[in-house]
């Protein structure tokens, strides 16, 4: 009886979180995402915005233009231009938007299912947390977050092979899941299972080539378009480096001085772990990589809330951190609110956030999650000592 009931609040908790969620996109969706009525309102979405300006309303294959592809893998683009085949021409923006919306809370359902599975004593927490539900439809972010922890869930159960087509799913749909492959590395090697760790990467490998490789044998140049713009791309919206420019601190050789202090992380992350008192999970430490990867990198879009709460929620170890979970989470939809409001005065609307304003919530933003995430470091190495000792 009481399963039942956990269950049903569960779903009922899904429901009203994918509602209200639906609801604060629906101005812009009734209003036809005019600018910048669209930042006001802080219903921005890519979704209707590409559907036209990548020649999706006329079902163009997303890869064939070397200069106006779709900027996103081939599970995103390839998915878009299939639901574009099935979008009618009357009120097709809206429509479009509309088949995306019950996919993303298809897959918001699944991912939360997963949580809960790893994690069912903080189950809650993912459909809760309020960033999470005001950044669902601004992109196609859950497509990836679902594969990425299926990936983690059975790596966990040791089912090996199905974890590695996930993750290489994963990495076809949005590229980031790659950085899991450094904690997935180190449990293997600290399990002495170096040849389970070939066979995972060779998986997972052949899974993304089976994805990317005949697209990019066709049409390179448009395939290749995301990966150029990722590498092309300067300082942007959300990241430290932005942040920084807006106060008038700019860093020389961003593109030397970003992958250098990346790598330096990743060392420290991979040392950290190589240290552990106790083999820990991947459901334990994959958020890390995350982290660092969202943190120092050259953009920081509001959507990565997305990958990175439900990867916090089955990282949490007790209930003595959730206070800083709720710390982070409202430096996050602090900054939802102010990336929002800066691009309304930014695009010329009467009142917004000012660029100082926009500045500090990107800064705050990055405290709280570098606060979370040493909590996070901090217990687990206590805990892993202890049970050593």
């Amino acid at each position: 009886m009481l399963t039942k009931l956990v269950s049903r609040s569960f779903v009922v908790i899904l429901l009203l979180a994918a509602v209200i969620s639906f609801l604060k996109f629906n101005h812009c969706r009734v209003n036809d995402w005019a600018s910048p009525d669209n930042y006001v309102h802080a219903c921005y979405t890519d979704i209707p915005a590409l559907f036209s300006e990548r020649s999706l309303d006329t079902n163009t294959f997303p890869y064939l233009s070397p200069t106006n592809s779709i900027e996103y893998p081939p599970v995103i683009g390839l998915g878009n231009w299939l639901i574009s085949f099935i979008t009618p021409s009357e009120n097709s923006f809206r429509t479009f938007f509309d088949i995306n919306a019950l996919i993303i809370i298809v897959l918001f359902f699944i991912s939360a299912i997963i949580v809960r599975k790893i994690s069912p004593a903080y189950q809650y927490l993912f459909p809760l947390a309020p960033a999470v539900v005001a950044s669902l439809f601004i992109n196609w972010d859950m497509w990836a977050v679902v594969s990425t922890l299926l990936a983690i869930y059975y790596f966990d159960k040791k089912k090996y092979e199905v974890s590695g087509i996930w993750l290489g799913v994963s990495i076809a749909t949005k590229f980031f899941p790659i950085v899991l492959l450094l904690p997935v590395a180190i449990i293997f090697y600290r399990s002495s299972q170096i040849q389970l760790f070939c066979r995972y990467l060779f998986t997972t490998a052949l899974f993304w080539s089976a994805i990317n490789i005949p697209i990019a044998l066709i049409h390179f140049d448009g395939w290749w378009r995301f990966f150029k713009l990722n590498l092309e791309r300067g300082a942007d919206f959300g990241s430290i480096w932005f942040a920084l420019s807006l106060l008038d601190i700019n860093v020389a050789y961003l593109d030397l001085i970003y992958p250098l202090i990346s790598i330096g992380f990743f060392i420290g992350l991979a040392f950290y772990l190589l240290k552990l008192g106790k083999l820990p999970n991947l459901a334990a430490v994959a958020l890390f990589a995350l982290v660092i990867f969202t943190t120092v990198g050259k953009v920081y879009s509001p959507q990565y809330v997305l990958w990175l709460t439900p990867l916090a929620v089955i990282a949490l170890q007790n209930r003595k951190q959730l206070p800083v979970f709720w710390f982070w989470q409202a430096t996050e939809i602090t900054y939802h609110l102010a990336i929002w409001q800066y691009l309304a005065l930014f695009s010329d609307a009467q009142f917004g956030l000012p660029a100082g304003g926009y500045a500090l919530a990107t800064l705050l933003r990055v405290v709280g999650v570098c606060t979370f995430t040493y909590i996070l470091m901090r217990d687990l190495t206590t805990s892993s000592t202890a049970k050593r000792d």
